[in-house]
């Protein structure tokens, strides 16, 4: 059965795609949550218009999160905190400590778009991944300084 999916299904495609799927998964998951929309060869043509405008906006998105993404990695970040044992935190450095410092820049990211790969506990450079997409992630760097 041919679907267009009006939103992200995980593991079987992006908003604004035609796919095929069975017709009980179509019909028991797909239809009921308003995930898809049925394709018959009616409305067919409409549903490739509608893919046309689908991919020119995925364009124009994937420019300026290419953009932005080239903006993050040049981007240093510096925080202030105060130390124990000469050169370790309190605490850790956040995610929405890291969101707040690159809203100061004038960038909006969400918390769950920063990746640690290990806890910021100790003064000095350290780098971390911002998850603009699947494929744009681009890696920026904190300076943890002694307030």
């Amino acid at each position: 059965m041919k679907v267009f999916l009006l939103k992200d299904v995980e593991r079987i495609g992006m908003a604004g795609q035609m796919i095929s799927v069975t017709p009980g998964y179509a019909t028991n998951f797909l239809f009921p949550k308003k995930l898809a929309v049925e394709i018959t060869p009616e409305n067919e043509k409409q549903f490739l218009s509608k893919i046309r405008i689908v991919e020119k906006h995925k364009e124009v998105v994937a420019t300026k999160t290419s953009m932005l993404a080239e903006k993050i990695k040049h981007i240093e970040l510096k925080i202030k905190r105060k130390m124990a044992d000469g050169d370790k935190l309190y605490g850790s450095i956040s995610a929405g400590d890291i969101v707040d410092l690159f809203a100061a820049e004038g960038i909006s990211v969400a918390k769950n778009q920063i990746e640690f790969g290990k806890s910021i506990k100790t003064k000095g450079l350290h780098e971390f991944t911002v998850k603009l997409s699947s494929t744009l992630k681009p890696v920026c760097t904190i300076k943890v300084i002694p307030e």
